[in-house]
């Protein structure tokens, strides 16, 4: 099952599963970090004094070159959330990860990091006052008029159409899990762009990129970057273009904004195939 979205020069178009409530998975990111760069703006939060305590800053983390740890490689993780467990609590996580200890010096290197953006989550709270559930709300989608959500009850997962993701305590998602259509979601990566929302520095430093340390196979990526709180890809078969993929438990999600074509795509689907939605997403892109 596909459910998707676009936006073309402003014009909406969608599917027959318009109304359909879906994982944004790893699209939280893009979210997480456009709240840092407007809180930035606000001058409540610094993109590159170091966290209280730690060698790392806001910037490096949002770009994945705090050296800091993932859990996707933790024993046990991967069977706790096959099984249905719950969440371990953060303490726990952060222990099993040996988040303590740095893969590199910070930004002298590149490593994906969910624990990177739990950690800005702990920032985004401190800095607002209030739970990231509301900040989302109050700094980004009421602004951009968007309807989504971050989630914390497993019964939350029961309004989402597929099955295997019932059972799922979206608190695995340890940076937030928002769930919202298709539709938003591409309301929310493309009304960044192309409102003032962010300011044209802010903006233009969201996609500021580094082409990734290794090769990538099975995607279409014609050079693969990575930005900050996003993905890009200058020589895409379509012109450049730039979003987040998202994957987690029997689901994946891709959405991209094509800026030459002046169009927006969000794609969601139930597998777990990343090179198959980022497809998906391109032959959209060309209807």
């Amino acid at each position: 099952m596909i459910v998707s979205a676009q936006i073309v020069g402003g014009k909406e178009v969608t599917d027959a599963f318009a109304g359909t409530i879906l994982p944004w998975w790893s699209f939280g990111k893009t979210v997480i970090a456009a709240i840092v760069f407007k809180l930035a703006e606000q001058g409540r939060l610094d993109l590159d004094t170091p966290l209280t305590d730690k060698p790392f800053t806001l910037r490096q983390l949002l770009a994945h070159r705090a050296g800091v740890r993932d859990y996707g490689g933790v024993a046990g993780y991967h069977a706790a959330v096959a099984r249905g467990d719950m969440a371990w609590p953060v303490e726990e996580l952060l222990q099993r990860a040996q988040a303590d200890e740095l893969l590199f010096t910070p930004g002298q290197g590149w490593s994906y990091s969910n624990i990177g953006y739990l950690f800005v989550r702990q920032e985004i709270e401190r800095a607002t006052g209030s739970e990231l559930r509301t900040a989302l709300q109050d700094v980004a989608f009421a602004p951009l008029g968007v309807h989504a959500a971050m989630v914390r009850r497993r019964e939350d997962m029961e309004r989402v159409p597929w099955p295997q993701l019932h059972s799922y305590d979206p608190n695995w998602v340890y940076h937030g899990l928002i769930l919202g259509t298709a539709i938003d979601a591409a309301r929310f990566l493309d009304r960044l762009f192309t409102t003032g929302f962010l300011s044209e520095a802010s903006r233009q430093a969201m996609l500021d990129s580094i082409p990734l340390p290794f090769a990538v196979t099975g995607r279409p990526f014609a050079k693969p970057m990575v930005a900050t709180g996003l993905m890009s890809d200058p020589e895409g078969p379509l012109g450049p273009w730039f979003g987040h993929t998202g994957g987690g438990l029997h689901s994946s999600s891709a959405v991209y904004r094509f800026p030459s074509l002046n169009r927006t795509v969000a794609a969601f689907a139930d597998h777990e195939d990343a090179g198959a939605i980022e497809r998906t997403v391109l032959n959209l892109a060309v209807k």
